[in-house]
Parts: structure tokens; C-alpha cells; sequence
């Protein structure tokens, strides 16, 4: 009957609800990870709650597509139709999903053209991944301006983010040894662990590494940490530097105060409430469809997509000042660093690479 309509439609509408709700899927660690999860729940939570947007999160059964399938298939199912998905391991996640939801958005950090193989990502699916190595770069020089002569890079498995996570590492280092004249004084030792996570057989040389007298080690690659970070407590004044979020709560709770150099970090956060923020200004068309690659947005620190973390310990070598100046000088273009992953840097410092340790 249409009378009643009509009755409806001349009353004042109420304030409109945001047309979309949220849901963010774990890759397979959980909320607490202190990593890539967390940070990326912490973001939309916070974006959600500010906004009145309904939000909430599945966490896969198990380490597969298939079970992170199912829990798009389930949100979808529970009628979210944004649809945020942090790490590389989403990336045949999408190639499954995206076309059978064509109404629900897809936002997927740190899956790269390389992760979804030859599959090209329609409209409904933004992707976001990072200039690693232009925080690797400045946590390299970060460390050699505190003092830190003897490094090391451990990475979790040679894909491109981290390879650009520890050339850039090797740059960075190389420019502040260069700049303090130090350049024949400073080594990197650097080795692949073959995986995400930690190992024992990992776990071994890095304490041979620590007790040969490396003295801080840029551990990069998930889990991986752990076989540093275990190695350092085990040598009075030992170190390691964290990746992707700042990782000093759990590296230093867990295995000693002040373990924990800087972080290079990735901004997780601040590329879900971007993105989620033009979705509300029916802005999506200037994502989707498209892989976009974020670094430095501004000579402001805290405003860039790669940064050092808030608990670096900053000393007189390398102040927050001198950390300014660092990106400042880097958002202008007056220091390059080489995003290329085929080959180790050439460089004035000593690099001993080391083969794979699984």
C-alpha cells in the first residue's frame, strides 16, 4: 500500500547511519600479537569508535586460505561489507573472494603484486604496501649514531619486503659510519632464517653471533625475534632492533628491559583509518583497483607510513631532533635510498652475508 509511505517519507529523516560496517580477519595470530594483527585491530577500532561504525573481528581456526576464506564467507555472511585483511598471507585469500563479493570492499596491507601472483585486483579491493627499506635505512643509522659498531640483520625468509627491510638496513648503517668516519670500524653480519618464526637452530647462531661480539641485531621477519632476543638475554648489554610495529613491550617485557634499540615500523594504523576515512567520504574510487605504495608523506615523523617507534632510545649520538632532521632530509630527496632488491648495496662498511640458516 503506498498511502502509508508517502505518510513516511514527510517526516524528517533521522541522522543517517554510516552505510557500511567493518570487519577485520587475523591472518592466524590473534589481537594480542603486539605485530601486524594488533595494530591493525587497535586502528579500526579506534576509527570505528569514533565514527559509529560498526566493527569487529574473526579470527581464522587455523593457518590456511581456506579457513581465512571462511572467515570473509562468515563476516560477509554477517552482513560487513568492509572487509580489512593485514599481511602477505591474504594474498590468495583475495584471489578467491573479491569477485565472488563484488559489494564488499576489500582492504589488504602489505599484499603485494608479487603475493597475488598474476591475478589483478578488480575496483572492490585496495591493497597497501611499504618503503621498508626506508625505515630499515633509518634504524641502521640510528643504531651506528648510538654507538652500536658490531650489527647484525636477521631475516625471516628473502621475500622483497624483507630484503628491502635490510638493504635499506645496510644503507643506513653505511651513512652514519660514513659520516662519523668510522666506516672501517663497523660490520653487519647478515643471514636469512629461512622462516617466520623462531627456531632453535636460529636461536644457536645467533648466539654465536652475540658472544662473537655483535652487539645489536636488526631481527626482521615475524616470530623471529624470539631466537634474538633470547640469544641477547643471555649476553650483558646484548640488543636487537624490532620490525613492523614498535616491538620494545614484548621484546623488552619478555626477555630484559632495554633490549629493545628502536623498532622500524610500518604504519598499519594510519593506512586503515586513511582508507576507511575516504570510504566514509565516498572517496573509495581513489583506492580501489589500486596497489599503493606508501613511505613518507611528510617531513613530520609521526605523519609517515615508515617510521622509527616512539620508544627508540634516543642519547646524545641520535637525538629526536636529529631523527627530525634524518626524515626531513629523506622526505626532500637529498637522501636516496635504493629500493632494489636484486643485490646487497655496495658499501663502505663490512657486510659478511652468511647462507640461509634452515
Amino acid at each position: 500500500s503506498k498511502a502509508p509511505e508517502a505518510a513516511e517519507s514527510s517526516t524528517p529523516a533521522a541522522p543517517e547511519a554510516p552505510a557500511y560496517k567493518v570487519a577485520m580477519i587475523t591472518d592466524y595470530g590473534d589481537i594480542t600479537d603486539q605485530s601486524f594483527n594488533q595494530t591493525t585491530y587497535e586502528g579500526c577500532k579506534e576509527f570505528c569508535e569514533a565514527n559509529g561504525v560498526d566493527f569487529k573481528y574473526y579470527k581464522p581456526a587455523g593457518d590456511s586460505t581456506a579457513e581465512r576464506v571462511a572467515m570473509v564467507d562468515a563476516a560477509v555472511a554477517d552482513g560487513y561489507n568492509v572487509v580489512v585483511m593485514p599481511g602477505y598471507a591474504f594474498g590468495e585469500t583475495i584471489t578467491q573472494v573479491a569477485d565472488l563479493y563484488p559489494d564488499v570492499k576489500f582492504i589488504a596491507l602489505d599484499v603485494s603484486q608479487g603475493d597475488l601472483g598474476d591475478y589483478q585486483i578488480p575496483e572492490n579491493v585496495t591493497c597497501a604496501v611499504y618503503q621498508e627499506e626506508l625505515c630499515g635505512y633509518m634504524a641502521g643509522y640510528a643504531a651506528v649514531k648510538l654507538g652500536y659498531k658490531q650489527l647484525g640483520f636477521l631475516g625471516g625468509m628473502a621475500v622483497p619486503a624483507v630484503v628491502r627491510y635490510g638493504y635499506g638496513f645496510v644503507q643506513g648503517v653505511n651513512a652514519a659510519a660514513t659520516e662519523l668516519n668510522i666506516a672501517d670500524q663497523v660490520s653487519v653480519k647478515y643471514v636469512y632464517g629461512n622462516k617466520f618464526a623462531p627456531a632453535p637452530e636460529i636461536t644457536a647462531v645467533m648466539d654465536t653471533w652475540y658472544k662473537g661480539g655483535t652487539e645489536v641485531v636488526f631481527a626482521c621477519g615475524g616470530g623471529i625475534y624470539a631466537s634474538a632476543a633470547e640469544a641477547a638475554a643471555k649476553v650483558e648489554g646484548a640488543k636487537v632492533i624490532g620490525v613492523d610495529v614498535d616491538q620494545a613491550g614484548i621484546i623488552d617485557g619478555a626477555y630484559g628491559d632495554g633490549m629493545t634499540v628502536t623498532s622500524a615500523m610500518k604504519g598499519l594504523a594510519p593506512t586503515v583509518k586513511t582508507v576507511l576515512a575516504a570510504i566514509s567520504a565516498d572517496k573509495w574510487a581513489d583506492f580501489g583497483g589500486k596497489i599503493e605504495t606508501l613511505g613518507l608523506v611528510s617531513d613530520n615523523p609521526d605523519d609517515n607510513y615508515v617510521q622509527l617507534a616512539g620508544s627508540t632510545q634516543f642519547a646524545d649520538g641520535f637525538t629526536q631532533d636529529d631523527y627530525k632532521t634524518l626524515v626531513a632530509s629523506m622526505f626532500k630527496g637529498d637522501i636516496k635510498v635504493d629500493n632494489s632488491t636484486e643485490k646487497m648495496p655496495e658499501v663502505s662498511v663490512k657486510v659478511e652475508t652468511f647462507d640461509n640458516i634452515l
